[in-house]
């Protein structure tokens, strides 16, 4: 299979030879001809799998043999849920529409920056949009764009956007788009309740889920290390300085944590960064560049960096703080071990969460080993004072009703 026989022209070919693209994956293999043909779909793909470009080229595909308007009419709306992962989408639409002959005007929007000068920008109207969906929401209040004329609604990293977090600002989306249209919808994991509303936006949808296997699956070694909550940080040092990571991602719970962390191991002569949502976008931006160009050798982030950002050559991530919910931890992992390239996952587990990470290896059908480093072994006194497994406060890990009325004695 290549690319050119799937539909697509030879100037999008001839740009994704140049990004070293051998061969369509399974997911482009799978969904493309039927975005080609204006058909719904619903994909699900281990990260890494090349879904930016399965609805991609397709799209560019369909706008570079459309007449030319002016104002141009927005005939595509990418919506995604960060700011960083609408930078990269915006980029990679630009790359590929590199070499074709009639020009596709992408533009991106997102918050934490001045609205100005994406009005400006929208004023000639534009082919493609990718947004978050709060700044999109402000340039239509500003009455800067109009969606009247869409065609095709892709939600990228869909499960995300489709839970509650983004659920009052997708439906006032929906609404200023018009009934008939094609609808896109691309994640690495959609949990049954996340299936479940995505099926109330589809039509007819091509259902596309691309199981891993040995040639596909991401080659990530996926490690747990017992250490008590206080000593995280030293550990995490001594694995930089051990294994010789020439860049680590780092996951923690709150914004707190990424100053905290960064911080410390800054004084300890390792360059280190902060990425959260409360930084400014400028800040954000940076940070990122930074890490990418090897400036700073650790990110301690938020899961603001968990969806969709693709850092090429990212030897380790680190759940210093493990993910609330279980799906996360499948995107917090995503990180490495991408386009071919091999990478470890470690997370740290202490008494207290031990019965967490159980959970969340349930959910995703595997069972770790758990290590001890020399030096950091857990204490005997952190496991006695750690709740039972199975106790609440843990998203999925509550007491049932009936373990309750069991400890009462009433079953």
């Amino acid at each position: 299979m290549t690319f050119a026989s799937l539909g697509l022209s030879p100037q999008l070919v001839r740009a994704v030879e140049e990004r070293s693209y051998s061969e369509p994956t399974p997911i482009q293999t799978a969904v493309i001809p039927d975005v080609l043909l204006g058909r719904d779909v619903r994909a699900c793909a281990h990260t890494g799998s090349g879904k930016t470009a399965a609805f991609a080229l397709p799209l560019l595909q369909q706008h570079s043999v459309l007449p030319r308007e002016m104002p141009l009419p927005i005939r595509s709306l990418i919506l995604v849920p960060t700011r960083e992962l609408a930078a990269q989408v915006g980029e990679s639409f630009r790359q590929y529409a590199r070499y074709l002959s009639t020009p596709v005007k992408v533009l991106t929007v997102f918050g934490g920056v001045s609205i100005n000068p994406q009005m400006m920008a929208l004023r000639g109207g534009a082919d493609i949009v990718v947004a978050t969906p709060g700044r999109l929401l402000d340039l239509a209040d500003h009455n800067a764009l109009s969606l009247r004329s869409l065609t095709t609604l892709v939600l990228d990293e869909a499960d995300r956007l489709l839970d509650l977090g983004f659920a009052e600002e997708l439906e006032r989306v929906l609404s200023l788009l018009p009934e008939r249209r094609q609808n896109l919808l691309f994640s690495a994991t959609f949990p049954p309740a996340v299936d479940a509303l995505a099926d109330k936006l589809l039509r007819d949808p091509l259902r596309v889920d691309v199981p891993s296997t040995a040639a596909t699956e991401p080659d990530i070694q996926q490690r747990t290390i017992l250490v008590d909550a206080p000593r995280r940080t030293q550990l995490l040092r001594h694995l930089i300085e051990e294994h010789g990571w020439t860049r680590v991602l780092v996951f923690v719970a709150t914004k707190y944590s990424t100053e905290h962390v960064a911080e410390k191991l800054s004084r300890a002569g390792i360059k280190a960064a902060a990425l959260h949502g409360e930084l400014s976008q400028g800040a954000r931006t940076w940070a990122l560049a930074d890490f990418k160009a090897l400036r700073s050798q650790v990110l301690i982030a938020t899961d603001v960096a968990a969806r969709g950002i693709d850092i090429a050559q990212l030897p380790a991530v680190v759940n210093y703080d493990l993910p609330r919910s279980t799906e996360d931890y499948v995107h917090r992992i995503g990180r490495t071990g991408r386009a071919g390239e091999s990478g470890v996952a470690v997370s740290f587990v202490s008494a207290s969460t031990e019965a967490h990470m159980r959970l969340i290896e349930k959910r995703q059908g595997v069972r770790l080993t758990r290590e001890i480093v020399v030096g950091f072994e857990p204490s005997q006194e952190e496991a006695a004072a750690a709740p039972a497994a199975g106790n609440g406060g843990v998203k999925g890990k509550r007491k049932s009703k009936k373990d309750k009325l069991r400890e009462q004695g009433l079953k």
